[in-house]
């Protein structure tokens, strides 16, 4: 069995500042009460703003699971079928 790095995410800051700002961008509190005008393609542009952080959010949740997190429950998983 070769050794793969270990890599997980929770154990950088970075990611979790990241995901705070996109969390916070998320959220439609720093927008005027009542405001609804610009429409964007007849949507509000606050609802406008909260699809594009949705966006990004699944987008960078994706990126993280894909290139940040690396675990060994891989290469256990093979290992169990070359056993039985």
């Amino acid at each position: 069995m070769s050794e793969k790095n270990v890599k997980e995410p929770i154990r950088k800051k970075w990611i979790w500042i990241v995901m705070v700002i996109i969390l916070l961008g998320n959220v439609p509190w720093y927008f005027s009460v009542g405001s609804y005008k610009p429409l964007i393609l007849g949507i509000p542009y606050w609802a406008f703003i909260i699809v594009i952080f949705s966006l990004l959010l699944c987008a960078y949740l994706s990126w993280l699971c894909i290139h940040q997190w690396n675990i060994v429950e891989d290469e256990e998983e093979s290992d169990k079928g070359g056993e039985e």
